[in-house]
């Protein structure tokens, strides 16, 4: 049976004209239907204006990942985590206390990472973050049993290097006087320290009125000694070094102290953490002889690998970064002169076959003689590559300048 228009019409006529409460129940029953209609409306404004939110912050995350990949400051491994965090730091300032929405969107954002490398070595990532959670809906959109309303968006971004013989990193050696004159004192105070106690002969009148002879304590201004310098000194370059290199991507150092022989050396390794630890544990002892500690820096830039053509550094640096040519550092100090036979000779034919293999030597001649002055300057690579500190805060000043110029060349070729 069909049910006709003026049929409809005329139903409807009546249960308007019935005054018997035909009216009160057709209100009783349109106003939740009207209440929930209003409330789904809201709800999708809302849900518009969230999605537009998460939107802007998932592509801000894939921006700022596909970058982080590139200057090394994430890895692939982490990279979810970095567009996790910079999402939910965008999200914050919208959805303010809402834990049930934080929390949902902590487990709804994802990031997938494409590492390409086209034919002129150029590396690039291409990082997709995708990102959802259930916003609460309101009492109203409840009425009609939907709880939650689900926001989702998903964002690309592609960020590439430039060609690996613009990009640079480097792999800094030490070699560093432990001989005894280090444990010398400098003039410059401990800033920590300022003064010690120290105890000596003296004559002093007893309580009978005679005098006698005992021990007295005095004060005196607490000097670095040359050694403390040197560690403070390496402390605050390393420092420098691991900020412009967060991530240990760039950075490789190794060290090797001598007196009359060459001490064992730390092994070049990624970041700082190994020099630092091997500089705080040297103590001075014995006569001077750079010759085989230098040529043990030297040894270990320059020794090749088994891949044709590249080095052992440059290999390390390949692999981690893509850079094929660091930058090659040596970082020579002393406080003497050589006092044994041939060692300035030996010195300097290694000094030449560190700048045949381009390595960038810093020389610094810490309170020395004329004859260890003499050597240094030879061996450095420039004028201003020579440091005569004549105190510690000089000292502390070289190691700065050299932190500066490296960490800057890195930093600015990197990006």
């Amino acid at each position: 049976m069909m049910i006709s228009g003026s049929d409809i019409l005329r139903t409807f006529k009546k249960l308007l004209g019935n005054s018997a409460g035909n009216f009160g129940i057709l209100t009783a029953v349109a106003i939740p239907v009207l209440v929930a209609g209003g409330g789904v409306a809201i709800d999708v404004a809302n849900m518009s204006l969230s999605r537009s939110q998460l939107q802007e912050a998932t592509d801000a995350a894939a921006l700022a990942t596909a970058t982080a990949l590139v200057n090394g400051g994430a890895t692939t491994t982490n990279a979810k985590d970095l567009a996790t965090s910079l999402v939910l730091g965008q999200m914050s300032n919208y959805l303010g206390g809402d834990t049930t929405s934080t929390n949902s969107l902590k487990s709804g954002v994802t990031a997938t990472v494409t590492k390409t490398t086209d034919s002129s070595g150029n590396v690039g990532y291409s990082v997709v973050v995708n990102a959802s959670y259930s916003m609460t809906a309101n009492g109203m959109t409840k009425l009609l049993g939907q709880s939650s309303l689900n926001v989702g968006t998903s964002s690309s971004s592609t960020s590439g290097k430039t060609s690996e013989s613009q990009k640079n990193a480097l792999s800094m050696y030490f070699v560093l006087d432990r001989s005894g004159s280090m444990d010398e004192a400098t003039d410059t105070v401990n800033s920590d320290q300022p003064t010690t106690t120290y105890t000596y002969s003296c004559t002093t009148t007893n309580s009978y009125g005679k005098q006698v002879t005992g021990t007295c304590t005095g004060t005196k201004p607490n000097y670095y000694s040359k050694m403390q310098s040197l560690k403070i000194a390496t402390s605050n370059l390393s420092a420098q070094l691991n900020s412009a290199d967060p991530n240990m991507m760039y950075v490789r150092t190794g060290a090797v102290s001598y007196n009359n022989a060459a001490q064992t050396p730390s092994s070049l390794a990624w970041g700082t953490s190994g020099i630092a630890t091997y500089v705080n544990n040297l103590t001075s002892s014995g006569s001077t002889n750079s010759a085989p500690a230098f040529t043990t820096a030297v040894s270990a830039l320059t020794q090749p690998s088994t891949t044709a053509g590249l080095t052992n550094e440059q290999l390390q640096h390949k692999k981690k970064s893509g850079v094929a040519n660091p930058t090659m550092y040596i970082v020579f100090m002393t406080d003497g002169d050589n006092n044994v036979a041939n060692a300035d000779a030996t010195t300097k034919i290694q000094c030449d076959k560190a700048r045949s293999n381009g390595i960038h030597v810093y020389t610094i001649a810490f309170m020395a003689p004329a004859n260890g002055q003499a050597l240094l300057k030879y061996c450095a690579t420039s004028a201003s590559d020579y440091f005569t500190p004549q105190s510690a805060a000089d000292l502390f000043n070289a190691f700065k300048t050299i932190a500066t110029e490296t960490s800057k060349q890195m930093t600015l070729l990197t990006q």
